[in-house]
């Protein structure tokens, strides 16, 4: 069955970096974009980023735009986003999933996630 195993989150300061690591399993990885997803507390679940299959063309949400960075590896099944000069409202579960654009914005093809990976910003 389709799997997203998400890792590398933590707790950082505001201006520190991350790099998130997710990988997939259950569906054929290179013929899917995909993209990162994060819920801050209390909040709905809102797209990061997504990257096309063979990550030509990459959407970035304007809140994240020129501090994260979302990239893939189709030969070990994994997307990464690496994330700098985070801020403490960047806290929040991340995910990711396979991915489908429609109407300027990346929908969860499959409807699973994983079990997410919690990034906490704070001092």
């Amino acid at each position: 069955q389709v799997q997203f195993v998400e890792s590398g989150g933590g707790l950082v300061q505001p201006g520190g970096s991350l790099t998130l690591s997710c990988a997939a399993s259950g569906f054929t990885f290179s013929s899917y974009a995909m993209a990162w997803y994060r819920q801050p507390p209390g909040k709905e679940r809102e797209l990061v980023a997504g990257i096309t299959s063979f990550g030509d063309s990459i959407h970035y949400a304007d809140s994240i735009k020129g501090r994260f960075t979302i990239t893939r590896d189709n030969g070990k099944n994994t997307v990464y986003l690496q994330m700098n000069s985070l801020k403490p409202e960047d806290t929040a579960v991340y995910f990711c999933a396979a991915a489908t654009w429609y109407s300027g914005t990346y929908y969860p093809t499959f409807g699973s996630w994983g079990q997410g990976t919690q990034v906490t910003v704070s001092s």
